[in-house]
């Protein structure tokens, strides 16, 4: 049986996030088993706590972004959980909105929609999450707004101007994935915000 490109890709997601995120909890335990212990204090350790924490809050919002969606939901607390540890390492600010549980699918075109919103907020900001029957809403809002318009263009027809590099691959999943489940993406833009809908 074949897999196609998008879905290799996705599987590729799951067992690079799985396979990290062991090895990047255990490190925290040790960080945490020297904190009680008292053998090492100071920045350094807050320093290296800190970077874990980080790196554990972007794995899980990656294997959710980047890998195979299953049909499992994610209920709110999880979807929350996950925003809040990145929010803390990062320069976005997330706001989810939904109070019901939400397919993986889903959740997973919203996180590629806040990874493309990334990329336009160089300062940071906030990004407000909605969904209005079986509509979604990703906005950011930020001081300074910078939407390059050939990789942009990526969501609209699957084929924007810009190539795409590995830090921009979002731009190209989020519209092959979102047909998937008979979804077009949009986005429009301001001097202080871009909206990303589907």
């Amino acid at each position: 049986m074949a897999v196609d490109n998008v879905n290799l890709a996705t599987l590729i997601g799951s067992r690079i996030c799985h396979d990290l995120i062991s090895p990047v909890g255990a490190i925290n335990n040790g960080l945490e088993l020297l904190g009680m212990a008292g053998a090492v204090d100071g920045p350094e350790l807050e320093l290296i706590a800190d970077s874990v924490n980080n790196a554990n809050a972007r794995i899980r919002f990656f294997r959710v972004a980047f890998g195979a969606a299953g049909d499992q939901g994610l209920g709110r607390a999880e979807i929350v959980s996950v925003l809040e540890d990145l929010s803390k390492g990062g320069r976005l600010k997330y706001q989810w909105q939904p109070n019901d549980a939400v397919s993986r699918a889903e959740v997973r075109l919203v996180f590629l929609a806040a990874l493309c919103l990334e990329s336009a907020l160089p300062y940071g900001g906030t990004v407000e999450i909605q969904k209005t029957g079986d509509s979604w809403s990703v906005s950011g809002t930020g001081r300074k707004v910078n939407v390059d318009e050939g990789l942009w263009a990526w969501l609209a027809d699957g084929a924007g101007v810009s190539s795409i590099t590995p830090a921009q691959v979002q731009f190209a999943l989020l519209p092959s994935l979102a047909s998937e489940v008979s979804r077009k993406v949009t986005y429009t833009q301001s001097e202080t915000g871009v909206s990303i809908r589907f």
